[in-house]
């Protein structure tokens, strides 16, 4: 085996992956990944881009380069390793996937195939035969322990306790459901109109953690009325202004971007202002009218809606943009 401080072969093949490679690999295993983490898993990667650690990497102050980003909150996986995929069913096997993923690093061998969805399928099925659970429940845990392997490196990676924390307490079909209802209105809901009531929420391992929404309201108007000390849990938040951190309400700040795991549907399209805000955020590069990352101040909901609050905020697609030549020339290599 490699000592600790080299890079295996298979990290090596790892850092051959950039964000563009690693959305293929996705695509690839999307029929594979169980319906209940297919959306979670992407929301997962458009919160943790490999851009965003480069830009930070190939600085030489990454602390003048966060404050150039405007980055707030936690935005370096390193720091969150057990637990950025908190809102993911499959993040209940985190412990043996993690175990999984080291001894994959660690092995002298070159990799069994070059392409990198068919090997975090084989490890999913491997664990699955261990744990007695489908293969689909564990193919996008898989493939986030890899994605975050790659970021922070074996021996941070191998260091972490491993422990998953809270999980989400309701089986995948119970919760695909809960994702899919809007709250009931009586028998008489119909003639509500714009007084339907709805609800958002943003932590589905707790009931407690959701929000009422009146009909049409745009997200951050409805968490607002939520005041409940949230800034105790998440600093960027305001006292008084709810569970999503919020500053501008006009898509100047990019603070209160969320992914959305369920009521896409429900929410309205993007508009031109909230897409080309959202794409110089560097949250996500998308024409898509419904698309999995919103602007919660953008957002209005006609139905229930599940959201995932991001650790951080920041602005940085537009210097991917700027730098383009140097970020592509870093693309192709590892990550410094």
């Amino acid at each position: 085996m490699k000592p600790e401080t080299e890079q295996s072969l298979f990290e090596a093949f790892l850092n051959s992956h950039d964000d563009v490679a690693w959305s293929r690999v996705l695509d690839k295993l999307s029929a594979a990944i169980h319906p209940v983490d297919r959306t979670a898993v992407r929301i997962w990667f458009y919160f943790y881009p490999l851009g965003l650690l480069r830009l930070l990497r190939i600085s030489n102050d990454e602390a003048e380069t966060a404050r150039k980003l405007q980055l707030q909150g936690t935005y370096y996986l390193k720091d969150q390793i057990d637990s950025s995929h908190w809102f993911l069913y499959g993040h209940r096997y985190w412990k043996q996937v993690k175990a999984a993923v080291c001894d994959r690093a660690r092995s002298d061998a070159a990799p069994s195939s070059l392409d990198l969805a068919a090997q975090i399928s084989e490890i999913a099925k491997q664990l699955a035969t261990t744990l007695r659970v489908e293969p689909s429940l564990l193919t996008a845990i898989v493939a986030i322990g890899l994605m975050t392997l790659q970021q922070t490196r074996l021996e941070a990676f191998k260091a972490s306790p491993g422990k998953p924390g809270r999980i989400i307490s309701k089986s995948p079909e119970r919760l695909l459901k809960a994702r899919s209802q809007n709250d009931s209105q009586g028998p008489l809901g119909f003639l509500r109109g714009d007084a339907k009531r709805f609800s958002v929420r943003f932590d589905e391992r707790d009931p407690k953690d959701k929000f009422a929404l009146i009909n049409t309201q745009h997200l951050t108007t409805a968490a607002a009325q939520d005041k409940r000390e949230f800034h105790q849990r998440d600093s960027r938040c305001v006292v008084g202004e709810g569970p999503i951190p919020v500053e501008c309400r006009s898509a100047s700040c990019g603070t209160c971007w969320v992914g959305i795991l369920g009521g896409c549907d429900n929410l309205s399209p993007v508009q031109h202002l909230e897409s080309r805000r959202i794409k110089e955020f560097g949250y996500i590069d998308t024409d898509e009218s419904r698309p999995l990352i919103r602007l919660a101040c953008q957002a209005q909901a006609t139905g229930n809606v599940t959201i995932v609050i991001p650790p951080w905020n920041g602005v940085y697609g537009k210097h991917l943009k700027q730098d383009g030549a140097e970020l592509e020339e870093e693309r192709t290599g590892s990550i410094p």
